[in-house]
């Protein structure tokens, strides 16, 4: 379940019902809302939740993917430039990046792909950190592009069908028999289809995660002699 204060709540739902009257507009300044958010480290799951509330599944969808992966191509490129020495101490003495980097370095497309499939790494400093590796810009925006899809309709989905704009945050579902099984049908179909290729994602990293390279005899006796 989501926890976010009451004061993020409110100022999130005076930004949604001030971008619902935008009209035609509403998705631009949404978007860009969503790229902002992404460069400050804001989580993006209630502002997802909110776009399906606001713009229904097909457009909330559109809006969240296309500005997820604007933000996400942002922070990679002040990753790879302006905050490059930022990111470097921020991830200098992680485990998991170290190996991040050397997956990279190997099947960069598939890595980035598969992480994005993966709730195990944080987004927001995914996307900075994948800046100092050695995967190509274009198969960065394609395979995060790919990867954040699922989610986004999950989330969506979940934001389109609940009953009120008050609600967003706490996800209760207003309305009659027949939309509440439309509901809990189309989450469960959803949920199903994420947590599985989630599980192929884990599966996959793991696999690809360099081994430890085993000491020589030789080089243990150096190190004990």
């Amino acid at each position: 379940m989501l926890v976010f204060s009451p004061q993020v709540k409110y100022e999130l739902r005076n930004f949604l019902e001030w971008v619902r009257g935008l009209g035609w507009w509403g998705p631009f300044i949404f978007t860009a809302f969503y790229v902002v958010a992404c460069v400050l480290f804001v989580p993006g799951s209630l502002l997802t939740l909110g776009a399906g509330f606001v713009f229904g599944v097909v457009v909330g969808t559109v809006t969240v993917s296309v500005a997820s992966l604007l933000g996400a191509s942002a922070s990679f490129l002040l990753g790879r430039t302006l905050a490059r020495e930022w990111v470097q101490k921020k991830v200098a003495t992680s485990p998991k990046f170290q190996a991040l980097d050397e997956a990279v370095k190997q099947q960069g497309f598939k890595v980035v792909l598969l992480t994005r499939l993966s709730p195990v790494f944080p987004f927001n400093l995914l996307n900075y950190a994948f800046g100092l590796t050695k995967v190509s810009f274009r198969d960065y925006v394609l395979a995060s592009w790919i990867g954040m899809l699922p989610g986004t309709i999950l989330y969506v989905y979940l934001g389109s069908t609940v009953g009120a704009l008050a609600d967003v945050a706490t996800g209760n579902v207003q309305g009659g028999t027949a939309q509440k099984v439309l509901f809990w049908l189309g989450l469960a179909a959803t949920v199903v289809v994420t947590v599985f290729v989630t599980r192929l994602a884990r599966r996959a990293l793991r696999a690809a995660a360099p081994p430890a390279r085993a000491e020589s005899p030789q080089q243990e006796g150096d190190v004990h002699g």
